[in-house]
C-alpha cells in the first residue's frame, strides 16, 4: 500500500459526529430573530414548507442523495423559504445558517480524530476536507475550527461554494488541483458509500470507509478498506 502524500476527509459523521437532524429545533432558534411573521407561522409550519420544497428537489433522501450532484446553497434556499412565507429575519444568511445548524444538529469530534489529525501532521501527511453541505462555507469552516482547533487543513471544499456534490468527480478533481497532487497520491475518508467511497474511487483516489459514527444502514464491501476506529488507520500508516 502506497503511503499518501495527503488525506482528504468528509465532514459529517467522519470528522464530526452530529446528532440526529432536527429541523424544527433549528427553525425555532432562527424565528427568535424574526422581525416580521406575517402569518404567525410556527417553527413546525415553516419547517414543513422546507421539507416540502426539499422533497420537490429530491434533496436529503438517504436512498437518492448521491444522485443529486448539484448543490443548492442556503444562500439561495433560506431567503426563499422565509420571504415566501412573509417572514423577515434580522440576521444575514450566514448568521441564519449558524443559528439553525447549531440548534438543529449539534456535534462533537468523532472519537480519536483529534489525535489522528495530530499524528498525520507530525508524520508530514497533508490534510484537507471535501464536504457535501449547503451551509455557508465560512460557517462550515468556523464549526470545524471550533471543534477541531488544532487542525491543519489546507482547504475546506464545500459543495455550497463549488457547485458540485460528491460523488461527482469534478469536486475531487478540484481538490487535486488545489493540492497540486495526482489522484494516486491521495486518500479520501468518508462515511457514505455512494458519495464518499465510490466517488473518491472513481476519481482515482484510495477510498477509506469510516463507519465509526455512521448514521445510515450499510452493507459491508470487503473490497474497500473499512475502519471503525482511527487507530486502525494509524497502524496501517506505520505505527
Amino acid at each position: 500500500m502506497k503511503m499518501p502524500k495527503m488525506i482528504l476527509f468528509d465532514y459529517g459523521q467522519t470528522l464530526i459526529a452530529e446528532q440526529k437532524f432536527d429541523g424544527v429545533k433549528g427553525t425555532e432558534a432562527v424565528l427568535q430573530y424574526a422581525t416580521k411573521n406575517k402569518y404567525n407561522l410556527s417553527a413546525e409550519q415553516v419547517q414543513a414548507k422546507a421539507n416540502e420544497i426539499n422533497r420537490e428537489f429530491g434533496r436529503f433522501d438517504p436512498e437518492k442523495r448521491h444522485l443529486f450532484q448539484i448543490e443548492i446553497p442556503n444562500t439561495m434556499f433560506t431567503p426563499y423559504l422565509y420571504e415566501s412565507q412573509g417572514i423577515e429575519i434580522a440576521l444575514s444568511n450566514s448568521e441564519i445558517d449558524k443559528v439553525f445548524w447549531n440548534a438543529a444538529a449539534p456535534g462533537i469530534p468523532t472519537e480519536g480524530i483529534e489525535d489522528f489529525l495530530e499524528y498525520l501532521n507530525n508524520k508530514g501527511i497533508r490534510t484537507g476536507v471535501i464536504s457535501n453541505i449547503s451551509y455557508n462555507p465560512s460557517v462550515v469552516k468556523e464549526r470545524i475550527d471550533r471543534m477541531l482547533p488544532k487542525n491543519t487543513f489546507e482547504f475546506i471544499i464545500t459543495s455550497s461554494n463549488f457547485i458540485f456534490r460528491k460523488p461527482n468527480k469534478r469536486i475531487f478533481d478540484l481538490a487535486l488541483e488545489k493540492a497540486e497532487l495526482q489522484a494516486n497520491e491521495v486518500w479520501y475518508i468518508g462515511d457514505q458509500y455512494e458519495c464518499d467511497v465510490k466517488g473518491s474511487l472513481n476519481a482515482g483516489m484510495l477510498p477509506v470507509w469510516y463507519i465509526g459514527a455512521i448514521d445510515l444502514p450499510y452493507t459491508e464491501d470487503k473490497n474497500i478498506l473499512t475502519i471503525t476506529e482511527w487507530d486502525e488507520l494509524r497502524l496501517l500508516l506505520g505505527e
